[in-house]
C-alpha cells in the first residue's frame, strides 16, 4: 500500500473521507475530514499503515515511538511493532500533554513522534516537547495523512503516507459558516479557542 490512489481507496471504502463543515482540533475549519479512526478500526489495514510508514522512517533508527492520544495510539502502536521498538502514548493531564502511566524516556532514546493526521503541526510539536522534556532525542515525525498543504513544517524529518489538501478556514472567515451550514466537531480532542 504505497500509492496515493490505494490510500485514499482505503479512506473511502472505509467511510473515513468525510464531505461537510467541520470543526477541526486546531479551531480551523474545514469541508473535508479524515477520520482516520474509521481506517485503524481494521487490525489488517492498521498493521499495513503502521508498515508502510516504519519502511519510510527506519533510516532513522528510532528507538521508541512516542504518539499524542488519542488519534496516534493505533497508529503509533503499529509503527512500533513494525520497527520492533517500544510504543508509548502521551495523554492531556488538566488540559497539558504529559507521559503518564510510568512511560518513561532516556537519554538514549531515540524518539519517532507519529499521529494520525497532521494539519498545523501542533500536535506533533507538543508531542516533541514532551519527548524533549522526558530526555529523549527526537530524530523524526510522521502521520498517516498530512493536511497541511506543506505549512507543517519540523526541525526533524517529516514523513506522511498521504498528503492531501482540504481547505482549511478561520472560524470567522468560513464560507461554510457564512451559508449557514452547521459545524460537526468529529475529532477525539477539545476544540483549540
Amino acid at each position: 500500500m504505497a500509492t496515493r490512489d490505494e490510500l485514499l481507496d482505503l479512506f473511502r471504502k472505509s467511510g473515513a473521507l468525510l464531505e461537510g463543515h467541520f470543526r477541526l482540533s486546531s479551531g480551523l475549519h474545514s469541508s473535508g475530514y479524515l477520520q482516520c479512526a474509521l481506517v485503524l478500526q481494521h487490525p489488517d489495514s492498521a498493521e499495513r499503515l503502521g508498515r508502510a510508514i516504519a519502511d519510510r522512517v527506519r533510516e532513522l533508527r528510532p528507538t521508541v515511538v512516542l504518539s499524542p492520544a488519542l488519534g496516534g495510539v493505533v497508529i503509533g502502536h503499529e509503527v512500533g511493532r513494525a520497527l520492533g521498538v517500544r510504543a508509548l502514548f502521551a495523554e492531556r493531564q488538566d488540559g497539558v500533554l504529559t507521559l503518564r502511566r510510568g512511560f518513561m524516556l532516556a537519554e538514549s532514546d531515540r524518539v519517532l513522534v507519529v499521529e494520525d493526521v497532521c494539519t498545523t503541526g501542533g500536535s506533533t510539536r507538543e508531542t516533541m516537547q514532551v519527548a524533549t522534556a522526558a530526555g529523549g532525542h527526537v530524530v523524526g515525525a510522521a502521520a498517516i495523512v498530512d493536511r497541511s498543504g506543506g505549512k507543517a513544517t519540523f526541525d526533524v524529518p517529516f514523513h506522511a503516507l498521504l498528503s492531501i489538501d482540504l481547505p482549511t478556514y478561520q472560524p470567522d472567515a468560513c464560507p461554510l459558516c457564512a451559508q449557514g451550514l452547521p459545524v460537526v466537531k468529529p475529532g477525539s480532542r477539545p476544540v483549540v479557542a
